[in-house]
């Protein structure tokens, strides 16, 4: 039989009002008493009705989460991020949706207005390039609902979470100069992505740091995606003199990178050295095993929701978060080939 509140109530001995105050996260609540009905939830396996705990305290406790379907809807970084999300949902009660936008459409507006009036979710994750898109966030914040940003652009009075991943991919282009390598290509994110412009910049920081030219051609636009990580290497491989390393914005189209050399005859790291960014599953999945920056995204998505749940609650107006990065050295790069530095 389904385990009633009353239930609960019962096993702890304090009123069913009380064990409904503690769901819905009141501040009137002892900690102590607290702890004892959640306690008590656990052990009796005890899921509240989404509907009674709304009608109850005039919330949904649904979180919706928005990702660009225009731009790589099944990238491995934002399944992470989902991940990280729905853990923050479980761990606080909280029900969770996901929403795919395409931005690029006329009916951005008609859709957020429609996720508003039809879900009454009580606040929004924003995944880039979503984070940035200005005409999304002011809907948002004419309707009055709460939003907490992944990796924005704009970091002033923002709730979320970021990481510097401009000084990451430096660090890692740092790594690439260090094995002997000078001709070092950059295959591009999508434009209008913050991470886009932050790589870009470590990129250029690193070759600057080391007296080393900034030479466009060995710069490439891709998309985030496996696919044009294969066609901008096949691009970079026609070069006269073609590079000896290349860091794609992220590990999908890294792995598009390592694709094209193999197509071509190449041997990485022997003859090519990659790298990628994300550390995504798939870093480890390739080989040989990629060399690429550690965000952690399913971290990032679980602590912007935290964030956001802090602003729910009253506990403060959330804060934008940074966590740490950290380069995953792995057999897929290595020293320069011999007489091509």
């Amino acid at each position: 039989m389904r385990v009633r509140l009353e239930d609960v109530a019962r096993a702890t001995g304090v009123s069913p009002k009380t064990v409904s105050r503690v769901l819905n996260d009141e501040p009137s609540v002892k900690e102590s008493t607290r702890k004892k009905v959640l306690a008590a939830m656990e052990a009796m396996n005890y899921r509240p009705s989404p509907a009674a705990r709304g009608l109850a305290g005039s919330r949904s406790f649904l979180v919706a989460m928005l990702y660009d379907n225009n731009d790589n809807p099944a990238s491995t970084y934002l399944a992470e991020i989902q991940d990280g999300v729905l853990d923050a949902c479980d761990a606080n009660r909280y029900s969770m949706m996901v929403c795919p936008l395409r931005t690029r459409g006329q009916d951005l507006i008609r859709r957020i207005d429609a996720l508003v009036s039809d879900h009454h979710v009580d606040g929004i994750v924003m995944t880039p390039p979503l984070t940035d898109n200005a005409t999304l966030l002011r809907r948002l914040k004419e309707h009055g609902v709460p939003y907490t940003s992944i990796s924005p652009l704009h970091r002033e009075h923002t709730i979320g979470v970021c990481m510097d991943e401009q000084q990451a991919a430096r660090a890692l282009v740092e790594h690439l100069i260090g094995l002997g390598h000078r001709r070092i290509a950059h295959i591009l994110g999508i434009a209008n992505h913050g991470a886009s412009r932050w790589r870009l910049q470590g990129y250029k920081d690193a070759l600057a740091g080391a007296g080393l030219p900034y030479d466009e051609d060995y710069v490439v636009q891709g998309e985030f995606s496996f696919g044009s990580g294969v066609l901008a290497a096949r691009e970079l491989f026609e070069l006269p003199h073609p590079p000896t390393a290349i860091f794609a914005a992220n590990d999908d189209m890294a792995a598009g990178v390592m694709w094209a050399a193999n197509e071509r005859g190449l041997k990485v790291p022997r003859d090519l050295s990659v790298c990628g960014f994300d550390d995504t599953p798939l870093a480890t999945q390739l080989w040989p095993p990629l060399t690429t920056v550690r965000q952690p995204s399913r971290e990032m998505g679980k602590l912007a929701t935290l964030q956001l749940m802090d602003k729910l609650r009253g506990r403060g107006t959330g804060l934008l978060l940074q966590v740490p990065y950290a380069l995953q050295l792995r057999e897929s790069t290595g020293k320069v080939p011999r007489g091509k530095g």
